[in-house]
């Protein structure tokens, strides 16, 4: 009996857990039309689509052919960092030299062990599906706490993109790695851990330059956050890091690392844009284009942190006070202020760049819901919406490339910044509480 009493007692918690359980499952089949449209399910959905990739991605793996490009370039470049070689205008492979940070170097040399020393590609794919699934977890718990998109757009986000699937486990490219890295880095930003998000963004830049893009945004944030006396030490853990992870190559030789792993001035080939097609070539490589390129993105960068980002009523040049000495009461940045910010800053880098290539889509794919849905325009609708994602995927997907392919791109990239500029914007709280006190 008293046995029976305590078996009795330790099913109960188990029992009411499956009834609870079983009480919100009935709740959502009921709700299942605000389960595609209620950003509060973001977890649920997420988690199906999360079951859904596992299969999707091993039946790519194992259905679809493997396309070497990059790859065996990659197992080059840091074997010959293996052998000995410190000298990065030493270091290439049978793409060309090394052009990449040194956290890329150390990261793929550990792919190059895990791999058999590279030779063993099946591994390799793997190792970058379970990549491809920390990505999307990353990214959904992001959605999560911005709380502003629609959970069936997510459909779109995963199942749905050949090229994002093609770049990961069919390519193997190292900007998935990169990107994996800002997501982290963005969530340890909601976190409210800015030392740590610091961290990782360095890290992420470490492996390939493109995160840069997000680093107007982040500088923004931090001034926002602590003003610059404050925000020194964070940007200073963002340059020691860099230091520290290109120490051996520093000491080796300085010039040919900087030269090599940070050149802004690279040059790219005219046959691989995705952008650009639509030009004549000369003017593609023309450096007077590439200025006029700059001076939009930079030009469009002040105008978004002068009347979009900053909206206190306040001069600009306020953000370098600290917070406590300013005239508005600083307010905690809301995870909306700080994924847009940063989301935008970005876009803004992809709308103007020199030239896009085909594994560059992962760069901006998974900010493209958030950026279409979070400040909705009324103009702008779901429909709309859907059709911006459907062309640019569209546009990614058309190799080679064409005029009206690159026109097309430019078009949805387009619409988007209107949106950004023109949607609905709250003001910051204290701004709103002035009011009504005058």
């Amino acid at each position: 009996m008293a046995a029976g009493v305590r078996k009795r007692g330790r099913a109960g918690p188990a029992a009411r857990a499956m009834g609870l359980c079983g009480q919100w499952l009935r709740r959502a089949w009921q709700e299942r039309r605000l389960l595609l449209l209620e950003p509060r399910y973001t977890l649920l959905v997420a988690a199906c689509l999360c079951l859904a990739e596992v299969g999707i991605t091993f039946w790519v793996i194992h259905r679809v052919a493997y396309t070497e490009i990059d790859w065996k370039a990659y197992m080059a470049e840091v074997e010959g960092v293996i052998n000995g070689t410190y000298d990065y205008t030493q270091l290439q492979g049978d793409t060309g030299p090394l052009v990449y940070p040194a956290g890329f170097v150390y990261i793929f040399m550990g792919l190059y062990y895990a791999t058999g020393r590279g030779t063993d590609i099946r591994m390799a794919q793997h190792i970058f599906a379970v990549l491809y699934l920390a990505t999307l977890l990353l990214v959904f718990l992001i959605y999560h706490q911005t709380c502003k998109v629609p959970p069936f757009v997510f459909f779109f986000m995963c199942c749905a993109s050949y090229r994002v699937h093609s770049i990961f486990v069919l390519r193997l490219f190292n900007d998935p790695v990169a990107m994996v890295l800002l997501f982290l880095s963005i969530n340890l930003l909601l976190a409210q851990r800015w030392g740590w998000g610091c961290c990782c963004f360095s890290l992420a830049v470490s492996v390939k330059m493109n995160v840069l893009l997000f680093a107007p945004g982040l500088l923004f944030l931090l001034l926002v956050q602590f003003g610059l006396r404050g925000a020194l030490p964070k940007l200073g853990i963002c340059a020691v890091l860099q230091v520290l992870l290109g120490l051996p190559f520093l000491l080796e030789n300085p010039i040919g690392y900087l030269s090599r792993s940070f050149d802004l001035g690279r040059q790219f080939l005219f046959r691989w844009t995705v952008n650009w097609r639509f030009l004549p070539e000369a003017l593609f490589l023309h450096r007077a284009f590439h200025l006029a390129l700059l001076a939009a993105h930079l030009t469009l960068l002040l105008l978004f942190a002068l009347c979009r980002w900053h909206r206190t009523g306040e001069s600009i040049l306020s953000l370098l006070k600290d917070p406590s000495k300013r005239k508005v009461p600083p307010q905690p940045l809301t995870p909306n202020q700080i994924v847009s910010t940063l989301f935008t800053s970005n876009f803004i880098g992809i709308c103007f760049s020199r030239s896009l290539h085909y594994q560059f889509y992962v760069w901006y794919f998974h900010t493209l819901p958030y950026l279409l849905w979070a400040t909705p325009a009324r103009w702008l609708t779901h429909l709309l919406r859907l059709l911006v994602l459907g062309l640019i995927e569209l546009s990614w997907n058309t190799y080679p490339s064409t005029s009206c392919s690159s026109a097309a791109l430019h078009i949805c990239h387009a619409v988007i910044l209107l949106q950004l500029w023109l949607g609905p914007q709250p003001f910051p709280k204290s701004i709103q509480h002035s009011k009504k006190a005058h």
